[in-house]
């Protein structure tokens, strides 16, 4: 039984990597900023060990992480910036370098190491490129594109007009994959160290074009959903590194040999889009609540 320290353990992919760790019968450190947080308490109901750690507190990292066979590590620049990103990873494997931890599972994006030009992209390859340094024994997991993503913020308030507002043409297809399936790849590869040491794994569950997508939707949600492409300039007001990144997305795509790993590693139960889709409580996510403004 490892000891599994699991940062962004109240996030999404962190904290689908501390559920299938916990299942698999391993010790979880559930670490996190916010100990007394919904999401921590639900991960201490499940038996993880939930401790404070803030990646701008060498002192709480140096604390979470002694005595820890292994790290899953996540960082993001979204709510800081992507120098914030960079200075608070390597902080990070720094202080599991220190800790002498065995392995360190850091989860970066797809094609993170192909000079995409997306800037949280790019900020994921320096610290790749730091992690490669430490001396730790890595492996490097790089997720495409979220499923979750479709069942929040303005892709949502799309959804909720029967529209699937996407900055991509309508037979561009997208690798995609849920944080439950990264979660159990994860502890998959936390598992068995030995097999998956000095890799680095672009991962994805499915892959369809922005048409198919909207089909998906529209089957789950019980109603017509349309697929409109949105501009990229409309993005670019929002966010030049989601419109970089969509930009890529389109131009060069994100391929991802979703045959291969299924046959690999059947035993992630890799889900599709439609699997997925059929999960999510549409009748409350539809409806909108008062503090969201309507689609303009």
């Amino acid at each position: 039984m490892l000891t599994i320290a699991v940062t962004g353990a109240t996030g999404a992919q962190g904290g689908a990597t501390a559920r299938a760790l916990l299942v698999a019968g391993h010790r979880v450190r559930a670490l996190t900023r916010t100990p007394a947080a919904p999401a921590a308490e639900a991960l201490r109901r499940l038996g993880a060990d939930v401790r404070y750690a803030d990646f701008d507190d060498r002192t709480s990292l140096d604390a979470a992480l002694a005595g820890a066979d292994s790290l899953f590590a996540v960082t993001t620049p979204f709510g800081t910036d992507t120098a914030t990103e960079v200075r608070q990873g390597r902080t990070l494997l720094d202080a599991a370098a220190a800790a002498r931890v065995g392995h360190i599972v850091f989860t970066s994006a797809a094609h993170a190491d192909r000079g995409t030009g997306i800037p949280h992209y790019d900020s994921k390859a320096e610290i790749e490129r730091h992690l490669r340094t430490t001396g730790v024994p890595w492996t490097v997991i790089a997720p495409a594109a979220f499923m979750d993503n479709f069942a929040s913020g303005w892709t949502l308030e799309g959804l909720r007009e029967s529209t699937f507002a996407w900055p991509m043409p309508a037979d561009r297809a997208l690798t995609l994959i849920p944080a439950d399936d990264i979660g159990a790849f994860a502890a998959l590869v936390l598992r068995r160290r030995s097999d998956f040491t000095g890799r680095r794994i672009d991962i994805a569950s499915d892959e369809l074009t922005a048409a198919r997508i909207a089909a998906a939707l529209s089957a789950a949600t019980g109603r017509p959903v349309t697929h409109r492409e949105v501009p990229l300039s409309y993005v670019r007001t929002h966010s030049h590194d989601l419109a970089a990144m969509f930009s890529y997305f389109t131009s060069t795509g994100l391929d991802v040999d979703v045959t291969g790993l299924r046959r690999a590693h059947p035993e992630v139960g890799w889900h599709t889009f439609a699997d997925w889709a059929a999960t999510q409580d549409w009748p409350a996510l539809l409806t909108p609540t008062p503090k969201e403004p309507a689609l303009s």
